[in-house]
């Protein structure tokens, strides 16, 4: 039961780590620039940390499970890793559209500036 409150601890520990560094990115985004755009990478980055916490969840409840089997306990954890994958599968559908429209994005204004250097037109790496 130790692994598994740690392994927990872990999951729990990533999502809010996650969270403060996208609500710490978006106050200091939001200040320097008006436009949404900026925000869609700090969502990804969040999304990121979203499936990557679900997934420690997930292990531990099949840690859990695995120490002391019931008919109850199996029902539940098919249940939570129903719910949970569902939501690991609806974030990373999610997380490749943001990335597809992050890169057409950045496509658009490489045409729109051709005398600019790529990488969004910025003159640096894309990213």
């Amino acid at each position: 039961m130790v692994v598994v409150g740690v392994v927990e601890t872990l999951g729990a520990t990533v999502i809010v780590v996650g969270a403060l560094w996208a609500a710490l990115r978006f106050v200091v985004e939001g200040l320097r620039h008006r436009s949404a755009a900026v925000f869609t990478p700090i969502r990804l980055s969040l999304g990121r940390f979203l499936t990557l916490g679900l997934e420690f969840q997930l292990a531990a409840d099949i840690l859990r499970t695995a120490v002391s089997p019931t008919f109850a306990q199996l029902g539940q954890l098919a249940a939570i890793a129903t719910i949970r994958t569902a939501l690991n599968i609806v974030l990373r559908r999610e997380i490749a559209q943001e990335q597809r429209q992050v890169r057409a994005d950045a496509d658009t204004g490489d045409r729109a500036h051709p005398g600019l250097p790529t990488g969004g037109g910025r003159g640096g790496p894309p990213g």
